[in-house]
């Protein structure tokens, strides 16, 4: 039976001064998917580590209608900024952000957590040591109707 590797992280739920300070910080993802998730590669991590901040869907994710995948964080983030109507309202697009390092760099969840918080200048909710394995098997078997950012807190301590 093969061991699960544990995986410094540092997890915020979605509030719209996350997404806002997303956009103003970091700028468009990298990557967006269809299932919902948006990405960025930055190299905010102690050392110069490259982190993968990833913000998270809801369980049961839907692009909302007339939108591309990669429109969707544009428009919501700029809506949320502006006051505007957001294409769907926050809680039914992401539910978490979450930065880890991005190829698997030896770090500790302290320091990890602490440039994370530096990086977007709002402290994380909870850090610590998470199974990425564990929760994407759930996802995957749920048919992504189960809750990443829950899952992920199950296995967290608040910051």
């Amino acid at each position: 039976m093969a061991t699960s590797r544990l995986v410094p992280t540092a997890l915020w739920r979605a509030r719209p001064d996350v997404v806002i300070a997303l956009d103003d910080l970091f700028g468009e993802p990298v990557d967006a998917y269809v299932n919902g998730s948006q990405v960025w590669l930055r190299d905010d991590g102690p050392g110069g580590v490259t982190l993968e901040w990833r913000l998270h869907p809801v369980a049961g994710y839907r692009r909302p209608d007339g939108m591309g995948t990669y429109e969707v964080f544009s428009a919501a983030a700029l809506a949320l900024a502006t006051g505007a109507q957001p294409p769907a309202p926050l809680e039914a697009l992401w539910e978490g952000l979450e930065v880890f390092p991005a190829y698997g760099d030896d770090v500790e969840p302290q320091p990890l957590a602490a440039a994370a918080a530096a990086a977007l200048g709002i402290p994380p909710d909870a850090s610590g040591l998470v199974d990425h394995e564990a929760v994407a098997d759930e996802w995957e078997r749920s048919d992504r109707a189960t809750s990443i950012v829950a899952a992920l807190l199950a296995q967290l301590r608040p910051s």
